[in-house]
């Protein structure tokens, strides 16, 4: 086996077992601190029997991907140095790594606030939208200004182009950053929608960066791979605990930072389009509330989805929690195909 595969083998496992261990630890904690979830009324009637479920269960798998990345990279550089392999990730590179990884832990902490306040006022309101935005829209601006600054120290190429698959580079300038700050706040949010069901965002975020992980090593970027091992095994943990049904919740403290590693990840890669392909589920998530809310507000109350978000819906059409994560994981499969078949041909 080669220097990578033993590395990401290593990560994917230490991922995961800090993970499961955290959650051994962590569960009955928080039952005794009565850190429980909050169901809402308007929510299916079936979820009131997870009232109080344990939540900010994102803490196992934060902690499990930021180890693991920090051992698997550590472990890559050590073993090729020592078998005399020349590295060619550069500082930009490591800089898309660990300031990536930062960006994810922020939201993380964002949504961990987020999470104390709903448990300090027993309801399932948090922060106000206007301090998540502001906040959010601060932290991917730190990110930015992170790249651009290591970019101009090392005289690297510019920041501000997207590849279009098949149509080839456009250079934005300026307007990259506005339209990518906007994108990674609707991802992470739309992630942070996704979380309305057992086992369903760690499944969908396993399956994205099963892929990311695929994408990185045919484009050379085994760092970042690595960084996607990380969270794959992270996610993977997770469910041995949040699997249907569910003993702990990743609350925001978990999706939010999901939307964040998942964002960081594409655009670490410079894969813009097909990160946007892959997060089609979590866009679906946010569009299906936002046309609720439009359709509602335009009919006068009727309503076009049983319920939102999306997952909701199929809840109340009498899907099992079981059933919409094995479809929805099916669909970023779907996605994830398309995606890798971009980079390979399209790219």
């Amino acid at each position: 086996m080669n220097t990578y595969g033993i590395s990401a083998i290593t990560t994917i496992l230490i991922s995961f077992l800090v993970t499961v261990i955290m959650g051994k630890f962590l569960i009955p904690f928080l039952h005794k601190l009565k850190y429980g979830q909050t169901i809402l009324e308007i929510g299916p009637s079936w979820h009131k029997n997870k009232q109080g479920t344990p939540t900010m269960g994102g803490i196992t798998f934060i902690s499990g991907t930021v180890i693991a990345t920090a051992i698997g990279i550590w472990m890559y550089y050590f073993i090729s140095s020592y078998n005399g392999i020349q590295i060619f990730e550069t500082s930009l590179m490591m800089t898309k790594i660990f300031a990536g990884l930062g960006m994810a832990v922020s939201y993380g902490i964002v949504g961990m606030i987020d999470d104390m306040v709903k448990i300090k006022n027993k309801q399932n309101a948090g922060l106000t939208p206007k301090q998540k935005l502001v906040l959010q829209f601060a932290i991917v601006g730190c990110y930015f200004l992170a790249l651009h600054i290591i970019n101009n120290m090392y005289g690297g190429t510019s920041l501000t182009t997207i590849n279009i698959p098949f149509f080839g580079i456009i250079e934005l300038g300026v307007f990259y950053w506005i339209i990518m700050a906007v994108i990674v706040v609707g991802i992470v949010n739309s992630a942070n929608l996704t979380d309305g069901v057992d086992g369903l965002s760690a499944s969908i975020a396993f399956f994205i960066a099963v892929f990311y992980m695929i994408m990185a090593n045919i484009s050379g970027m085994f760092g970042i791979s690595l960084e996607s091992a990380a969270l794959a095994g992270g996610c993977l943990g997770f469910l041995f605990w949040n699997f249907h049904p569910a003993k702990i919740f990743m609350g925001d403290t978990g999706s939010l930072f999901l939307g964040g590693m998942v964002c960081a990840l594409g655009l670490g890669m410079g894969l813009q389009i097909p990160m946007i392909i892959l997060s089609f589920v979590y866009i679906a998530e946010m569009l299906s509330v936002i046309i609720q809310v439009l359709y509602f507000k335009a009919t006068n109350g009727k309503r076009l989805f049983k319920m939102s978000p999306l997952h909701h819906h199929f809840e109340m059409c009498g899907w099992s929690e079981t059933k919409i994560c094995a479809v929805f994981s099916m669909t970023t499969i779907i996605l994830g195909i398309i995606s890798t078949l971009t980079v390979i041909y399209g790219m």
